[in-house]
C-alpha cells in the first residue's frame, strides 16, 4: 500500500526540529542583535533569551493544528477548514515560491562559503558558486526522494557534527571565562553599563533573534508521518527549543568571552573570527559546522515544504500529479518541483530578492492561523484535541504577530510591501477560474498520466487521517489519477 508512512518518533523528530532551527545563522550573523542592542552585552543576550520565550510560546500555540489534524501540511488544512479556500489557497501560493526562493538562496550562501577557501583574498566568482548550488539542490532532491528515512539518518548524523562544533565553543568559552583575563570579565560584570537602546531598536533586534529561532513549525508540516503526533509534537517543541537557546545563549557567551562587541561587529563570520582568536588551525571545524547546519536546515525545508504542496494537491487546489507516492512513499513530483523551483531562481540570483519580499508572511500567516484556532475553539468546541493551548498563549502570540508585522510597515513604510500585495493577489489570477469556478482542461488528464508513467508514481492508498466536523475520525477514499475514456 502506497501512503506516507509514521515512521518518525520523539527522537527523530526532535532532531529534525533541532536541525532547521539551527542553521547558519548562530555561526556567521550573531550580530545582528548585538548592534540593535547598541552594542549593550546585557540587552543582547537578554534579547536571546526572551526569543526563545516567545518562540517557544508560538510554537506550542501552532502545535495545537497538527494534534487536532495529524496529518501532513497540516498548517494548509487548518486554514482551510477554519478560515476558507482562498485563504489557504493564499497560504499556499506564498510557499509555493517563498520555499525554493529560500532553499535557492541558502545553497548560494552554502557554495560560496565552501568555494571561499580556493579564491583567498578575493571575491568567488559567480558561475563556479551557482554551480555548486545547482548540485547542492538536486542532492538534496535525490536524498528527499529516498524516503523518509534516509532523510532521518542524514539528520542525525549532521546534528551530532554540528552539536560537536557547538559544544567545543561554548564549552571552551566557559573555560576561557573561568581562567580568563580581566578585560573579559569585565564585560559581563558591567553588562548593562552601556547605552540602552530605544524602543524601535529593541524591535529590530527581536526580529533578527527570532529569525534564528525560526523553523519551529516543522511537525506541524509533517504531522502525517509522525508517531502519535498528539503527545510527541509539544514534547519533541519543548526538548528543541530549550537545548536550541540553551546554546544559543551559551555560544553567544563563547564569543563575547573573546570578541569585544565591536569586533563582533566588525566581522563578516564571527564563528571563524572567534577561531582565529582561539585555535587558529582549527578553522577547518568550524567551516564543517557551517556547511553541515546550511545543508541539514536545507534539507528539511524541503522535506517539509514538499508535504504541504502533497495535501494542498489532495485537497484539490494543486495538480493531482503532485499528491502522488513513488516506491519509496515519498511525493517524489512535489520534491522535484521544489528542485526545479529552485534550480531556475539560482541561475538569476537577483532574484533572490523574493526571499526578502515574501519574508515578514511567515509571522502574518502565524496570526491568521492563531485567530482561525480560535475561531474553531468556539464554532467547534467538541473537536477532539489531544493537546490543547492555553489561550494567553493564543493571544501573546497573535499580539507579537501584529507587532512584527505592523512595526516595519509603520517605521519605514515602501515599496517592499505594495510588492508582496501584488504578489498575494496575483494568486487570485487562478485561484478563481481553476480553483473556486472548477475550471477543467481536457489535457490535465492525459498529462498527469504520462507523468505518472514517466516517474513511476501512483496516488497513494491512503489519505492521512482528519477529524471530521462531527468529531469523528475518518479517512478520505484515494483519489484515481486520470479518468479512462
Amino acid at each position: 500500500m502506497l501512503s506516507l508512512q509514521r515512521v518518525i518518533g520523539y527522537f527523530h523528530g526532535t532532531i529534525i526540529l533541532f536541525s532547521i532551527i539551527i542553521g547558519a545563522g548562530i555561526f556567521l550573523a550573531p550580530k545582528g542583535v548585538l548592534k540593535y542592542s547598541s552594542l549593550n552585552v546585557g540587552v543582547s543576550l537578554s534579547i536571546w533569551a526572551a526569543c526563545a520565550v516567545v518562540s517557544m510560546v508560538a510554537a506550542l500555540s501552532h502545535a495545537e493544528l497538527g494534534t487536532t489534524f495529524p496529518r501532513s501540511g497540516a498548517q494548509y488544512y487548518f486554514l482551510k477548514r477554519s478560515l476558507g479556500p482562498l485563504i489557504s489557497f493564499s497560504y499556499i501560493w506564498v510557499n509555493l515560491f517563498a520555499s525554493p526562493a529560500g532553499t535557492a538562496a541558502r545553497s548560494l550562501l552554502l557554495a560560496g562559503y565552501i568555494i571561499h577557501p580556493f579564491y583567498p583574498g578575493c571575491s568567488v566568482p559567480e558561475m563556479p558558486k551557482k554551480c555548486l548550488a545547482l548540485a547542492i539542490v538536486w542532492c538534496l532532491g535525490i536524498l528527499n526522494a529516498r524516503g523518509v528515512k534516509e532523510v532521518t539518518w542524514f539528520q542525525t548524523l549532521s546534528t551530532v557534527v554540528k552539536m560537536a562544533v557547538l559544544c567545543f565553543i561554548s564549552l571552551t568559552g566557559i573555560v576561557l571565562l573561568v581562567r580568563g583575563r580581566k578585560e573579559n570579565l569585565a564585560r559581563f560584570e558591567k553588562a548593562f553599563d552601556a547605552e540602552v537602546p530605544d524602543a524601535s531598536q529593541i524591535a529590530e533586534a527581536f526580529l533578527q533573534g527570532l529569525y534564528a529561532y525560526s523553523g519551529w513549525g516543522v511537525l506541524v508540516r509533517i504531522a502525517g508521518e509522525l508517531k502519535n503526533p498528539g503527545e510527541n509534537i509539544p514534547k519533541c517543541v519543548i526538548t528543541a527549543l530549550t537545548l536550541v537557546a540553551l546554546i544559543y545563549l551559551l555560544v553567544n557567551i563563547s564569543y563575547l568571552a573573546v570578541l569585544t562587541p565591536k569586533e563582533i561587529m566588525s566581522s563578516d563570520a564571527v564563528a571563524v573570527t572567534w577561531m582565529d582568536k582561539v585555535i587558529p588551525s582549527m578553522q577547518w571545524a568550524i567551516s564543517i559546522g557551517v556547511s553541515s547546519s546550511i545543508f541539514s536546515s536545507l534539507n528539511c525545508t524541503v522535506f517539509s515544504s514538499s508535504r504541504v504542496l502533497y495535501v494542498a494537491s489532495q485537497e484539490g487546489q494543486l495538480p493531482l500529479i503532485l499528491s502522488t507516492l513513488n516506491v519509496h512513499s515519498c511525493p517524489v513530483v512535489a520534491v522535484l518541483q521544489m528542485t526545479i523551483l529552485a534550480s531556475f531562481i539560482i541561475i538569476p540570483s537577483d532574484l533572490i530578492l523574493l526571499v526578502n519580499y515574501v519574508g515578514f508572511i511567515d509571522w502574518l500567516q502565524l496570526g491568521l492561523m492563531m485567530t482561525g484556532l480560535l475561531k474553531l475553539r468556539f464554532q467547534e468546541p467538541d473537536l477532539p484535541r489531544p493537546y490543547k493551548v492555553r489561550l494567553p498563549f493564543v493571544f501573546g502570540t497573535i499580539a507579537m504577530s501584529l507587532f512584527l508585522v505592523l512595526t516595519p510597515i509603520l517605521k519605514s513604510p515602501n515599496m517592499h510591501y505594495t510588492y508582496v500585495l501584488l504578489f498575494l493577489f496575483s494568486g487570485l489570477l487562478l485561484y478563481f477560474p481553476f480553483i473556486h469556478f472548477n475550471l477543467n482542461c481536457p489535457y490535465f488528464n492525459k498529462i498527469t498520466c504520462f507523468l505518472q508513467l514517466l516517474l513511476n508514481v501512483s496516488p497513494g492508498d491512503d489519505i492521512d487521517e482528519y477529524i471530521s466536523a462531527e468529531g469523528t475520525l475518518q479517512k478520505n477514499q484515494p483519489e484515481i489519477a486520470a479518468k479512462t475514456e
